[in-house]
């Protein structure tokens, strides 16, 4: 039960965006700011009720038969109806606390990030070292400003929201009218541009920053039906058995679609190396890692003496000590590529979703 009797109604509304009643079972965060035609939001009634339980408490009198003379008042009823979808879920999470708490928006679109955008924003702090090469980027397109220029031609600043930062673009011209119905406020988008040589400036000759063009725009949403052509399968030959396929099967039929279907089947194997590993360490502790050195690397034993640099130039300074470590690596012993002539599949976040749960290595394009 939800104590609202002497809550604050704006840190209840706060509270219920931000997700702090999500626990409660049974209940979404749309349902608390529902109202069924009266005005009246769902939390407003839940927090009129706990005020009038806590009056009805108060002035309840025990009677002369011994019977309790407080009047039962009827709970508000939880309203049905649908939930907000993610984005809106988040973007509200963000206005009242400032940061996102439940997750970030891109995470619905990580397959179109990881495999279809090749930069991130960090990138265009330095624009000179990708001079006439393509850059891509997904993100969420906010604080769009539409403006006209003195000569009335339309143009516009955005700025688009990574993961860890965003940056603001400005575009004009034909770049503009082509592509400003995408940018839409809290839209997830994926823009191509192309890093141009600045342009030289007549007077001194002297050539200016690197200038953006734009070459594409796309709703991230529609990136894999656009770009995505083809999904290949890696595989272990020792993991291939009757129930393995016969689930994997069941996952394609699942999702049919018209993108192909490579099979990479490869047999593995595991070999053993020895790698030196340097570490600073203080002359003073140098006793104790000596005696303690197995314990230390009790995963990468070796029977190589560790090594110590002889020359300390002041007591208290670190020295370098290096030390015989085993690692693991996986050698390809044979691979055998099998496109399927037949087999088509509709190339999606659900489906890459189950290859992941079946912990299936998979590449596109």
């Amino acid at each position: 039960r939800i104590d609202l009797r002497a809550a604050n109604k704006k840190a209840v509304e706060n509270l219920a965006l931000a997700g702090g009643f999500d626990s409660f079972e049974g209940t979404t965060r749309a349902q608390y700011f529902h109202d069924d035609g009266d005005g009246i939001t769902f939390y407003e009634k839940a927090m009129r009720y706990g005020a009038k339980f806590q009056e009805n408490e108060n002035s309840s009198q025990v009677s002369l038969f011994g019977e309790s003379s407080d009047v039962q008042i009827a709970e508000p009823v939880v309203p049905p109806c649908e939930d907000w979808s993610t984005m809106e879920k988040l973007a509200k999470e963000k206005e009242v606390v400032g940061i996102y708490i439940s997750g970030h928006p891109l995470d619905d679109f990580k397959f179109e990030m990881k495999y279809f955008c090749n930069s991130k924003l960090e990138s265009l702090r330095d624009l000179n070292q990708f001079v006439n090469k393509n850059l891509t980027f997904g993100g969420i397109i906010n604080n769009v400003q539409h403006k006209t220029a003195k000569n009335g031609k339309g143009w516009a600043s955005f700025n688009l929201e990574g993961y860890d930062e965003s940056y603001e673009f400005k575009i004009f011209g034909e770049e503009y009218m082509k592509n400003r119905h995408y940018l839409i406020p809290n839209s997830f988008t994926y823009i191509k541009i192309m890093v141009k040589e600045g342009w030289v400036d007549r007077d001194t000759g002297k050539k200016g920053e690197p200038r953006l063009q734009f070459s594409e725009f796309k709703m991230l949403q529609d990136v894999f039906e656009n770009f995505a052509k083809k999904l290949s399968i890696l595989l272990d030959i020792k993991d291939l058995n009757a129930d393995f396929i016969s689930k994997l099967n069941a996952v394609f039929q699942t999702h049919k679609g018209n993108n192909t279907v490579a099979f990479e089947i490869m047999e593995l194997e595991k070999i053993k190396k020895n790698i030196e590993v340097s570490r600073e360490i203080l002359p003073e502790i140098l006793p104790v890692i000596e005696k303690t050195e197995s314990v230390l690397f009790d995963d990468e034993i070796s029977d190589e003496p560790a090594i110590f640099n002889e020359e300390i130039s002041e007591e208290e300074e670190p020295i370098l000590v290096e030390t015989i470590s085993e690692i693991e690596e996986t050698k390809i012993i044979t691979r055998i590529a099998m496109p399927s002539r037949k087999l088509k599949i509709k190339i999606s976040n659900e489906l890459l979703v189950e290859l992941e749960r079946m912990q299936i290595n998979f590449k596109l394009n």
